[in-house]
């Protein structure tokens, strides 16, 4: 591919976001990072090249958010499309099997190992961490955030924001709500119907949750 590319974000899982998009074809050219412990600082060789808003000195590149936490990702996105028109790259590891009747929006993220199946829409700036496998006919809605390892049933409506942690299983036909959460190693078989925080197996909801 050659062109080049910033991860957005510089801390672990930017790095991980980093090596995917050497395994992708691209060329690193570096990170961008408001936290001013980076500035003038090098994360896997690379240069940190300036806070978040530096991004339109670099119009030339594609760019990625190396951010796992959905609402940070949304709030970053808004931010850089507010003074611009940046170009966000799709990353999809090469060892993925997925069929023809996927669609993927931009800026979404797909990790090694991971497999999906037919009739799946996954929005803009999706993460799909390592290993997980996604059913027929589900709906991943943007900025939705799904960690190593979870397992999503067919038929499964994850709405914008919604982050399923690590080890999570999803019963088919599932729907959960905008902006929820489902705790690590749990197993929802319930609909989430607001935003809300769940977890255990079966899963049971913890508490609210307020957000965008």
């Amino acid at each position: 591919m050659g062109n080049e590319l910033i991860v957005i974000g510089a801390s672990g899982f930017a790095k991980e976001v980093a090596w995917l998009a050497e395994e992708c074809g691209y060329e690193l050219k570096g990170f961008l990072d408001d936290s001013p412990s980076y500035f003038n600082t090098q994360v896997l060789n690379k240069p940190v090249l300036g806070s978040i808003d530096d991004w339109i000195n670099f119009g030339d590149c594609e760019f990625i958010i190396g951010i796992g936490a959905p609402e940070t990702r949304s709030v970053v996105v808004e931010k850089m499309t507010a003074s611009g028109k940046p170009k966000f790259a799709t990353l999809i590891h090469p060892n993925v099997v997925k069929s023809k009747y996927v669609d993927i929006g931009e800026g979404s993220i797909i990790c090694a190992g991971s497999i999906i199946t037919t009739n799946v829409r996954i929005g803009d700036h999706v993460v799909i961490n390592l290993n997980c496998t996604v059913g027929h006919d589900v709906l991943l809605h943007n900025f939705v955030t799904i960690a190593p390892m979870v397992a999503i049933s067919g038929n499964v409506t994850l709405k914008d924001l919604v982050e399923i942690g690590t080890s999570a299983s999803i019963r088919q036909g599932i729907t959960v709500a905008r902006n929820s959460m489902l705790g690590m190693g749990s197993v929802l078989t319930k609909d989430i119907a607001s935003p809300a925080l769940y977890f255990g197996a079966p899963a049971k909801r913890i508490k609210s949750k307020e957000g965008k």
